[in-house]
């Protein structure tokens, strides 16, 4: 890999996440050398992944570059590659670039999509985990409302315009209220010679209310906002098959369309080599001590998704999303230079911020500690955080631009077909 030989402890860290990112730049011009290695050389912020999907921001927006990161720190290296297979017995990895030891690995490769096993679902839906897929769900809607004007029947043209969003967590239910505002604000605008009314947005949850993690409250509040953004919401319900265009489900619904996205779950994404031991199968998470030490391994560390740590407010580990993620990274840069230097290690005890999801224009839940509200304050409040979250100056003005352009103009200025997406089937 090129990497020059150094004096000081190497510390090998794989994935360019929140965690990761969180994580690297507490090394900063530190006795140690740090190696970040992520097969993207952008680090993407997930939260607004939809946005993206459904043409309110372009992908530039909301990726930084990871070398832009590390630019002024001489001790940090990165390298674009896949990692393969982990050999913890010579402390090496083993990547699609070539091998390299470590004195401490770090592990933050996240998750991927979650199928549930169902060939069907995963060769013929929509994910959207990255910017990739979500330009590929972007090119797919513009398709097919171009398809639709053109459609030889009434069937035909429905099935172009029906989009079924299955899963109704935070990113199910945010991307429902982006695709809603698609048909009420976009469609009667660009497309004349179509009929909003023919188009329909239904999201599928298999519990029993929106955004379980969330309060009672943000989940009848994000019902009501949906419903009167036009959305059919279908509780109780689980997809049990979709060939590329008829949705069956557990219940007698049964969907005709050419676009579902899939939002029901994740999975982590672990890599070859560690024990059977260190591993929860049924997650596919790593399991980690209260220093976020996998299992069995003395110098391999694990952060964020891909952790699994138990504690007695969590037994079943941290929620997966992005402030475990983080914290845990800051505390594990100060823990490992705690190690090298032979002091004490600190525990981890995460501080839940609180949750929040958005599901349009003025209509967003917030979960606090000791509040929990709705509507535009709430809106507000989400917007601002996700802001300031944003990695890169340029990335917050650029966002806070096209926010303010739609909001005035009830527009999403990024309705390009740049990368037209073909489905296998």
């Amino acid at each position: 890999m090129n990497i020059p030989k150094s004096t000081n402890p190497r510390i090998v860290i794989i994935g360019g996440g929140f965690a990761g990112v969180s994580l690297v730049k507490r090394f900063a011009n530190k006795k140690v050398q740090v190696v970040l290695l992520d097969k993207r050389n952008y680090h993407t912020f997930q939260p607004l992944l939809y946005q993206v999907s459904s043409s309110g921001l372009e992908p530039d927006s909301i990726a930084y570059p990871l070398r832009k990161i590390i630019k002024k720190h001489n001790n940090i290296f990165f390298r674009l590659t896949q990692v393969s297979t982990i050999d913890a017995e010579n402390n090496q990895i083993i990547t699609d670039i070539g091998s390299l030891s470590y004195d401490y690995l770090v592990i933050a490769t996240g998750t991927k999509t979650n199928y549930f096993g169902n060939k069907a679902i995963e060769n013929n839906s929509m994910p959207m985990k990255n910017l990739p897929q979500a330009l590929n769900i972007r090119s797919l809607i513009l398709q097919n409302f171009e398809r639709a004007t053109i459609a030889k029947s009434l069937e035909e043209r429905e099935a172009f315009l029906n989009f079924v969003i299955v899963g109704g967590g935070p990113t199910g239910v945010e991307l429902a209220g982006a695709i809603a505002e698609l048909k009420n604000h976009i469609l009667p605008r660009d497309y004349h010679d179509l009929n909003s009314h023919d188009m329909q947005i239904h999201l599928l949850e298999g519990g029993p209310k929106l955004l379980p993690p969330m309060s009672d409250h943000a989940s009848k509040k994000a019902l009501e906002f949906l419903e009167k953004l036009g959305v059919a919401i279908h509780c109780n319900t689980f997809v049990k098959n979709y060939d590329g265009l008829i949705v069956s489900t557990n219940t007698d619904l049964i969907l005709e369309t050419e676009t579902l996205i899939w939002a029901a779950g994740v999975t982590g994404n672990p890599i070859q080599g560690l024990s059977e031991k260190a591993l929860i199968e049924k997650a596919n998470r790593y399991r980690v001590n209260r220093y976020n030490q996998v299992e069995g391994y003395a110098n391999i560390f694990a952060l964020g998704d891909i952790a699994l740590m138990e504690t007695e407010k969590y037994p079943n580990g941290h929620p997966q999303v992005a402030q475990p993620a983080i914290q845990q990274g800051k505390l594990l840069g100060e823990n490992l230079m705690k190690l090298i230097e032979g002091k004490p290690l600190k525990k981890f005890e995460y501080k839940d911020k609180g949750s929040m999801a958005t599901i349009g224009r003025n209509k967003a839940v917030v979960d606090l500690k000791a509040y929990k509200f709705s509507g535009f304050f709430a809106w507000f409040i989400w917007m601002f955080v996700h802001l300031m979250s944003l990695v890169g100056f340029r990335n917050r003005i650029v966002v806070l631009f096209n926010w303010t352009y739609n909001y005035i103009n009830f527009d999403k200025a990024a309705r390009l077909i740049i990368r037209p997406f073909k489905k296998l089937n």
